[in-house]
């Protein structure tokens, strides 16, 4: 017996780094002290550029969208995914990212599929403006089966200590601005997979003339860094809070950082919701309250600030004001309102 009849191909492994290298140099700036294939990743901090830096971090993965990736054999879509959601998560609080590390476990090698996710993250670090600095892989048969894999990201960013952005400075009368989504970014496919591929017995190409794309387009679209967009108004001037609306949609994620003595009154009528979640709505015969605790609805990211500020921050981007935040007079923090 040996190593590789037990399951783990380090050759494989060695073969896949080396096809990497040359895709993550590009990410690389004079911050980074390291090739990939160190034990740890060196990342200097310039700290001229700084005058109070604090860190933020963040860990998060893709999720069941991995199944449909499988289904589809298209993997690099799933680097940006992965990438963009740590991207959002730290802009809430105001943070400018940094570097990115991965974490992939899988079944067996297969070095044309790491490639294809290696790429997707590199593309989506430079769009970010930030390096991938090193990561993972880890063939663990056993644990992961024939072609399963899974797939995890780290994120650094720094962000001045007087501009944290942390939701305490939220008031009443602020207004809630929302951003669209490009689809069900990495959020609710469990749900969505059990309507498409068990209930209506749908595959990854099958045309879908309600949502005039086949099944693979729209379940692969990548979730959106909301970064490029908003970077220039993160900080406290302009912002009193941000929400990445993820799992537990705009309810779940906007109380996240409302002041105890606070709500916010979405109004749903605000925007045209996606014809992706109206066709999963219907097809699953899905009530109103689960579609939006499943999924983003259309809306991915909320910026919450003052009427004043909201209008200039709408002129320059493609944020739409979706709600007011009010006294909080319920134990619901956020209302859905839907007239």
């Amino acid at each position: 017996m040996d190593y590789k009849t037990s399951g783990v191909d380090i050759q494989a492994g060695e073969k896949a780094v080396q096809n990497i290298k040359n895709i993550v140099k590009k990410t690389y700036n004079n911050n980074v002290l390291t090739e990939l294939g160190s034990f740890g990743g060196l990342y200097s901090l310039d700290l001229s550029k700084w005058s109070q830096p604090v860190m933020v971090s963040s860990t998060d993965g893709v999720g069941t969208k991995l199944i449909v990736a499988q289904k589809a054999k298209v993997f690099n879509t799933v680097g940006q995914d992965l990438v963009n959601h740590c991207v959002n998560d730290i802009l809430v609080q105001g943070a400018h990212p940094q570097f990115f590390m991965d974490y992939i476990g899988l079944a067996q090698m297969n070095t044309d599929t790491i490639q294809q996710i290696i790429e997707g993250m590199a593309k989506a670090c430079l769009e970010n403006g930030m390096s991938l600095i090193g990561g993972e892989m880890a063939e663990m048969p056993g644990i992961y089966h024939n072609e399963d894999f899974d797939l995890v990201g780290t994120i650094i960013g720094l962000v001045e200590k007087k501009n944290v952005i942390t939701g305490q400075n939220i008031t009443e009368n602020d207004v809630v601005i929302g951003f669209p989504s490009t689809g069900l970014h990495t959020n609710g496919y469990s749900l969505a997979r059990k309507i498409i591929f068990e209930k209506l017995n749908l595959k990854v190409d099958d045309y879908v003339e309600e949502i005039s794309c086949k099944v693979s387009d729209a379940l692969l679209a990548i979730h959106r860094s909301y970064y490029p967009t908003l970077c220039k108004w993160a900080n406290p001037e302009f912002i009193n809070g941000m929400a990445h609306i993820t799992g537990g949609g705009l309810k779940g994620n906007i109380k996240r950082i409302l002041p105890d003595n606070l709500s916010a009154k979405i109004k749903c009528k605000n925007w045209e919701t996606p014809k992706l979640f109206t066709w999963l709505m219907k097809s699953g015969n899905i009530k109103v309250d689960e579609m939006f605790n499943a999924f983003n609805m259309g809306v991915g990211f909320v910026v919450i600030t003052s009427k004043e500020k909201a209008e200039d921050i709408i002129q320059e981007t493609d944020g739409m004001i979706i709600g007011i935040i009010t006294k909080r007079e319920s134990n619901q923090p956020v209302i859905l309102d839907f007239e």
